[in-house]
């Protein structure tokens, strides 16, 4: 049990799916194998503004089943009138060669480790017993950290049951946004290849075990996550997401709710130039009690919900 939260934790918190995606990870994976009552049937997109300026929120997805429809007018005119759209990434960043090296640089493991090596025989073995499950050899991710290799790992059911990187929402938005629209992020690679790779090695391989001896969840949980985004359902997507992060509260602020105080602050401090701003991040940061809007009401900054 405390494996399966804590699978549920880090694929939260490590961009599994409502998270920023890891292109690397996803990468390895293709090569190894206020609210309203009435609010619309749609993705939850939500509104803070002050007398000149305009700053839409909206959860992502960033591994959606193939031909999922979710784009829909609400968020068309949401985006057509933004003059900036704010990731959590810059867009070229996860296309950058350069940042791919980078990534690769954190998730590798030293010269002289060996990731199965740091498992002990029991793990070991259920370990390569995933991977063969999957049909990838064993010694596939001997070079990567434990983070590196649990999130491949938890990827590659997806992959291979036709989830597709490729049609994730940051990708549509940013083929709708057009080439007037500025572009601007809030973290960025480093950032986030730090929090994950700082982690200890314990921890690491806790989350690898959890990913491997949980395969067969894996579809099943984030298909219902990805039921309850699309028709806009926070409370249920929060109830699946963040249920059981209160395991490990010191990871679950390193990882989410610290991140959602600094967007908080970010977005208090963008309120004080005039403009419309589209913000897209995981839907993770969205819903439950610490949420992105959670943090800008202890600011006395009110987030509705677009209709």
């Amino acid at each position: 049990m405390l494996k399966t939260r804590l699978l549920r934790t880090l694929a939260s918190a490590l961009g599994l799916l409502f998270l920023p995606g890891c292109a690397a990870t996803q990468d390895a994976a293709r090569l190894a194998a206020a609210a309203p009552v009435a609010a619309p049937a749609g993705p939850a997109l939500w509104k803070v503004a002050d007398e000149d300026t305009t700053i839409y929120l909206f959860g992502t997805v960033h591994v959606l089943p193939k031909d999922t429809q979710w784009y829909d007018a609400r968020i068309a005119r949401a985006l057509e009138s933004s003059g900036s759209i704010v990731t959590e990434l810059p867009p070229a960043a996860l296309s950058d060669p350069k940042m791919q090296q980078v990534m690769m640089s954190y998730a590798m493991l030293p010269a002289d480790k060996n990731l199965r090596a740091l498992l002990t025989p029991e793990q070991k073995a259920t370990y390569e017993a995933a991977l063969t499950k999957l049909k990838v050899p064993v010694e596939a991710f001997d070079r990567f950290d434990p983070w590196f290799a649990g999130m491949t790992l938890s990827m590659l059911p997806l992959i291979q049951t036709g989830w597709n990187p490729e049609s994730g929402v940051e990708k549509v938005l940013e083929g709708k946004a057009g080439t007037n629209v500025e572009r601007g992020a809030v973290e960025t690679v480093e950032m986030q290849m730090k929090l994950f790779d700082e982690l200890p090695q314990d921890a690491q391989v806790a989350f690898l075990m959890a990913a491997a001896e949980n395969l067969d969840k894996v579809v099943p949980q984030l298909q219902a996550m990805v039921d309850a985004w699309s028709v806009g359902d926070a409370d249920k997507l929060a109830a699946l997401m963040n249920e059981q992060l209160q395991d490990d509260p010191a990871l679950a602020d390193r990882l989410l709710y610290a991140r959602n105080r600094n967007w908080a602050e970010w977005i208090d401090q963008r309120l004080d130039q005039p403009g419309t701003v589209f913000m897209a991040v995981g839907a993770g940061h969205l819903a439950g009690a610490e949420s992105v809007q959670a943090a800008l009401g202890k600011r006395g900054i009110q987030s509705v919900r677009v209709q």
